[in-house]
This record gives structure tokens, sequence and C-alpha cells, in this order.
């Protein structure tokens, strides 16, 4: 197992590097940069421009850019915001709990709804729930997530008006915990709701596998209450496939929040993402990247691992 975790850390930090690479030569190589906002405005002279980029580093090399953007990143010091001269490690700091708590909230709208319509639609395999369910599905995997948050927002906030239409808060109100929660319910549903499919169709197709087993047919002809043989013994062989989901769903889940975030003006790390591409804003671009591949890397190892622990007969060597 040591040896195995060895190999996998060596792994992922190959892929940060790789990653990170590619992500700042494409930031730095697309048209425009940092300079552009600052000459648009008519009291930027020449001389300030110049001074200015300098003080940026932005007239180096390309090369020699990223080595010293790599090293801060290694020792902790992700560089300062071009947009306030914020550290960035604060700026993203300030932007992690909005997401966290929006990415958990859609994760477990996904995870409840799909495994609660998969598991019923395979008990009851081509019945009209089970074709009404993958009507739906295949609805929903086609519906862009800009769209569903608007018309989130139309229906709930503009036509019923029981929920707000964005933000995480009402602006200038004291915390409440109830006040939090109706901010949260259109985001997540939206964000969640995406992924419902998904999670719908796996649970489905795990099901099936496992219901046609033998030791299925034999707890039923020991007379186990239908309940118990699908939540007890199907459903715990079928979580298998569903383990390495989750893993696979972290970048889905944080690639929906940039859009979800956006829609409804959620101040999490999304809506940062996509303001700082408007400022050209690389050291907070390049945080968030770095940030988020990390997530997916150690997503996909504790996948892993979880999938040994629930499979006995998995072993990392």
């Amino acid at each position: 197992m040591r040896a195995y975790l060895a190999r996998r850390v060596a792994q992922s930090l190959v892929v940060l590097l790789l990653v990170s690479l590619g992500g700042f030569s494409v930031l730095h190589l697309a048209p425009g940069g940092p300079m552009a906002i600052y000459a648009m405005s008519p009291t930027m002279s020449a001389e300030d421009a110049e001074r200015l980029t300098r003080l940026l580093g932005l007239d180096q090399p390309l090369h020699v850019q990223y080595v010293k953007w790599a090293k801060g990143m290694v020792i902790g010091d992700w560089g300062r915001s071009y947009r306030d001269g914020r550290v960035v490690l604060e700026v993203i700091a300030d932007r992690i709990p909005a997401t966290v708590v929006l990415m958990l909230s859609a994760f477990a709208v996904a995870v409840l709804l799909g495994l609660a319509t998969g598991i019923v639609s395979a008990v009851r395999q081509y019945s009209l729930f089970d074709h009404a369910m993958t009507l739906g599905a295949m609805v929903a995997l086609s519906i862009p997530t800009f769209w569903l948050g608007l018309m989130g927002i139309y229906v709930f906030a503009e036509l019923l008006r029981v929920l707000p239409p964005g933000n995480i808060s009402t602006i200038g109100a004291p915390f409440s915990l109830g006040d939090r929660l109706r901010h949260l319910a259109l985001p997540a549903a939206t964000l969640g709701l995406v992924m419902v499919a998904t999670w719908s169709r796996y649970t489905r197709a795990s099901m099936l596998e496992v219901i046609g087993e033998d030791y299925i047919r034999t707890a039923r002809a020991k007379g186990v209450a239908d309940r118990l043989v699908v939540l007890k013994h199907a459903l715990k062989n079928a979580l298998l496939p569903l383990v390495t989901l989750a893993g696979l769903q972290l970048p889905l889940i944080f690639s929906g929040a940039l859009v979800t975030e956006t829609v409804f003006t959620w101040p999490g790390m999304g809506r940062l993402f996509v303001d700082s591409i408007g400022y050209r804003d690389y050291p907070v671009l390049m945080g968030i990247l770095v940030f988020a591949s990390a997530l997916v890397v150690v997503g996909n190892l504790l996948t892993d691992l979880v999938y040994a622990a629930i499979d006995p007969r998995i072993r990392h060597a």
C-alpha cells in the first residue's frame, strides 16, 4: 500500500506540473493581458504602463515568469492579485466556504435523488416509472446548466416569488440560517439536478446486474423481505461503480459551479474565476486552476482507496 501511495503521489505531482505549465502558457499566450485594462485609461501614460509592466514582471520571458511563479507556489507564496493587490491565498480562501457549501449541497441532491430513482427504476424495470425516469434523464442531460438556472429564477423568483433570485444572503440583513438556506435552494437544486440523471442511470444499471445474482434469489427464497433484499444485499454490492462515479464527478461539480455561481451571483470560487478572466488576473486564475486540479487528483486517489476498502478483492501493491 505504501509503495502504491508513493507512486500515486509522484504521478499526481507530475499531473499538477503539466496542468500548471499548460494553464500558464495558455493564459499568457491569449490575446490581451493585464495591461490591456490599464491601456484604456486616459490617465495612463506610456511611461506608467512600462513601469507597471516591470513591476508585475510581465516584461520577463515566459519561461522565467513560470519558474518564478512555480517557486512561489511551492513555498506557499501564490503572488498577489493584479486587481486589488491582495494575497492570492487570502482571495481564494475567502471564496472556498461558499463553493464548498454549494458543491456539497448539490452533491447531496444528486446522490439522494439519483439513488432513489435508480433503485426504483431497477426494481420496477420496464414500468411506467422506469420509462419516465429514462426519458427524464435524457432530457436532463441535454439541458444546459445556465438555462436551467435562468428558468429556476424565472419560475421561483419572478413568477412565484418564493425564493430569492441570487446571492448568498439578503444584503444588509443579519445572519439567519433560514435566509441562507433559501438563497442556497435554487443554486444547489440547479447544480444537483444536472447530475441526478447520471446517478440515476448508473444506479439502475448497477442494481440490475446485482439483482439477477444467485445470492439475491437465495435471500428471497428464504423469505427475506424485498425491502431488506434490495437495501441490505443488492444496494451494498451495487455501490462499487458508484464510488468511481463519485470521484469522477468532482471536476464536473466544480465546472458546473462556475456556471451556477455566475447565474446566481453566488460569491464562490467559480464566480471569482469568471471575474478574474475579465481582469486578466493571472495569479488568481493560476491559483484557482492549481487548487481545482489538486482537488480532482486527491478525489481520484481517495476513490481508489475507498474502492479497495469496499471490495476486499482489490489490493494495491
